[in-house]
């Protein structure tokens, strides 16, 4: 296998499949080389309607070969190094390999290990997350035996994979818990870590009528810190003044601490914050001009979902191109993102909203609105898109 590639895009998942399909479209001849170890791609976007009992987890699953472009390379490791002056990688078997231009689209990490008492306990005691393959069908099991008592949902501190989906199997337990005739006997915690259920003042209006409506009960500033599985408690600390409160519950559904990848945060291209440090409209390196980064390991300052990556890969391929042709870059990302957030079985607000928190709708009607149109989208018209149209570099 060649240890030189034109261009090297460290990452298999939605931001570096889709840039490789996209720059192999236009042309077929471009040398590409695709790191990552793992045998399998997840569409992670369904994991709420998994946890929710819509979908088996095999949904989301597909061979990662499966969804490599044709034409494209797949060196199936993972990265240790970065040595960006030396436009060179060393990776975790030991080997190195050298590029002329660099895609870092490597996600984000789950970092569980920092709620103190949470190892060893996901899918026992109450305790479900849909954050992951191996845990999501944790929830549906603990929904099901919930017969009253408490449950919380909590959202860790930003950044975070789609900033809507913890509420999202909130939305979801409660409007099970109804239809089974278990509301009346079960309190509904939101304990997230930001100010309000929602960023977006235009959404977040329609959340907090729906949080009045369904009896919903937010406490804000609030991250989840430890958890005692035995007792059945969780320890949030205020993230202003700091103080823990025990919380005794029946249901806690778990979103971890998330963070850039370890081998980003140690590597020259990491800012201080530890994302690769980008041009927040161009998504090239501020330093090391044949780098580019897009997705949940970037700094680009949006919200962190599937279609923000769907605006910026184009961006990337454009900007990566113009580039490698000596010209000025003129594609420009503004900061599109999509939160399609599930509100029960068969609703769905979907927010679109730029840099500035402004909504950048799609449909000629008000998104704000609870809808099954949009619903369904979510369920089957997303799913469809990723795989068969943004995937091989269409959408």
């Amino acid at each position: 296998m060649a240890t030189h590639h034109d261009i090297l895009i460290v990452g298999a998942g939605t931001a570096g499949i889709t840039v490789a399909a996209q720059l192999l479209l236009k042309d077929s001849s471009l040398d590409i080389a695709i790191i990552d170890p793992s045998d399998t791609h997840y569409y992670q976007p369904i994991w709420t309607l998994v946890g929710g009992g819509v979908f088996d987890r095999e949904f989301s699953a597909r061979p990662q070969a499966e969804v490599i472009p044709s034409g494209a390379t797949w060196i199936k490791d993972a990265v240790k190094t970065f040595a960006p002056d030396k436009n060179a990688i060393t990776t975790t078997s030991g080997k190195d390999y050298t590029y002329n231009y660099l895609v870092v689209a490597a996600g984000l990490q789950l970092d569980w290990d920092k709620i103190d008492g949470l190892k060893g306990n996901m899918g026992k005691n109450g305790i479900c997350s849909n954050y992951s393959y191996d845990t999501v069908t944790s929830t549906w099991k603990t929904l099901q035996n919930l017969n009253g008592g408490r449950a919380i949902f909590t959202m860790p501190p930003m950044p975070i994979k789609c900033a809507g989906a913890p509420q999202k199997i909130m939305w979801l337990t409660d409007h099970w818990l109804r239809k089974q005739g278990r509301r009346d006997n079960t309190e509904v915690l939101f304990n997230t870590t930001g100010g309000a259920i929602f960023g977006i003042a235009k959404y977040r209006a329609a959340l907090e009528k729906l949080v009045e409506q369904r009896d919903i009960k937010t406490l804000f500033e609030h991250n989840l810190v430890a958890v005692d599985a035995a007792k059945k408690e969780a320890v949030f600390e205020h993230m202003t003044t700091k103080e823990q409160q025990k919380y005794a519950y029946d249901m806690l559904h778990v979103v971890p601490p998330q963070s850039s990848p370890d081998f980003i945060k140690k590597s020259p291209l990491a800012n201080d914050a530890g994302w690769v440090d980008v041009h927040k409209y161009t998504t090239q390196h501020v330093t090391y001009k044949n780098v580019f980064s897009l997705g949940d390991c970037s700094s680009l300052p949006n919200s962190k979902t599937g279609a923000a990556i769907r605006k910026q890969a184009p961006v990337t391929v454009e900007n990566l191109l113009a580039t490698r042709n000596n010209l000025d870059l003129e594609a420009s990302y503004n900061g599109y993102a999509s939160c399609p957030l599930v509100t029960g079985y068969g609703r769905l607000i979907l927010a679109e909203f730029d840099y500035d928190g402004q909504p950048c709708e799609s449909f000629p009607f008000n998104q704000a609105q609870e809808r099954y149109s949009m619903y369904a989208l979510k369920a089957y018209g997303l799913p469809e898109m990723y795989w068969n149209g943004m995937l091989k570099g269409h959408v």
